[in-house]
């Protein structure tokens, strides 16, 4: 019995062995792919995964002059405050709803244009488009914030023109808050549709053209191809996206909407991003403003497994 219990475990540590030479081989093989990897690694590390030790200061009453170790534990005293402020439905309601227009107006518009682009036959045509979609997105927000204001203030604004000329009232789109979502979703559809479409394109490229041609033997015409084949090929892609576009449910980016924000607007614009900001930085409450980025964090962790697990519910592939 002992003897055979000994083989056994000499047997494990034998095929441990194996398995651990056998990955070191395959590191060896391929150094080169990651040597690619290990710069995005580094990042991940330094700017991601160390920061985080920075999180105990959201249950802390943090002193920089006392330092991490130094400051006073106050417990989940900064979140009750956070969930009982006034403010904390105003802002979880505006981050909701402009990420629902994220979600349901913008993420389907890459994949309508990737979908229309696959079908155009002209590549000269095709390029050119591509390459005036793609523009936008080498813009920072300031620009295109900019170029907003230019086009729509009361002070020569051609938009305004336009709406004068047609004997109209002019619009204050800039102060009005029933035009923020509006102004909000239309600047980020202009950015980042057409370099969304690189990653369905793509995709599009892998799909047999053998399923096409029986296709079009059996009399399906153009809409008909992309539905029953572009489409389907695509499904995995598309859910992928959606699951990671669904664990920034919270993270709508601060730059975007901080430029848009003003006193007349702010009970439509302000987020959660422009809260940590005000409250961190210009009024120094840095144990307050870490533990709303925490529950940031954890909301969209959350989201993330969620909207997982529902995808391989359906039996479709999730992102792990």
């Amino acid at each position: 019995m002992e003897t055979s219990t000994i083989s056994a475990r000499e047997e494990a540590k034998q095929l441990k062995k194996a398995r651990r030479s056998e990955t070191w081989r395959r590191i060896k093989k391929n150094k080169l792919i990651y040597l690619m990897i290990l710069p995005g690694l580094i990042y991940f590390l330094i700017y991601k995964y160390l920061p985080m030790y920075g999180l105990i200061i959201s249950f802390q009453d943090y002193k920089p002059y006392k330092g991490i170790m130094g400051s006073e534990w106050v417990g989940f005293e900064h979140f009750q405050r956070l969930f009982t402020s006034d403010e904390f439905w105003m802002i979880f309601k505006n981050t909701l709803m402009l990420f629902g227009l994220q979600v349901f107006v913008f993420f389907p518009i890459p994949i309508i244009l990737s979908l229309m682009l696959n079908e155009v036959r002209h590549s000269f045509f095709k390029r050119s488009v591509q390459t005036l979609v793609y523009i936008p997105h080498f813009m920072s927000w300031v620009v295109i914030v900019s170029i907003s204001y230019v086009m729509l203030t009361l002070d020569g604004g051609i938009v305004n023109a336009i709406i004068e000329s047609l004997g109209m009232q002019p619009i204050n789109f800039l102060l009005n808050e029933e035009w923020f979502r509006p102004m909000y979703i239309l600047q980020v559809i202009w950015r980042e549709a057409g370099w969304g479409t690189i990653i369905f394109l793509a995709a599009i490229t892998a799909v047999d053209p053998s399923l096409y041609e029986a296709a079009r033997m059996d009399g399906a015409n153009r809409f008909r191809q992309m539905w029953h084949i572009t489409l389907p090929a695509i499904r995995s892609v598309i859910i992928v996206l959606l699951i990671l576009k669904i664990g920034d449910v919270l993270e709508l980016g601060f730059e975007h909407v901080y430029l848009l924000l003003n006193s007349s607007n702010r009970s439509v614009a302000e987020i959660f991003d422009t809260y940590v900001y005000v409250a961190g930085l210009q009024q120094g409450q840095f144990s307050y403003s870490t533990a709303v980025g925490f529950f940031k964090g954890i909301v969209g962790l959350i989201m993330v497994i969620f909207a997982n697990w529902l995808a391989k519910k359906f039996n479709e592939e999730g992102i792990y």
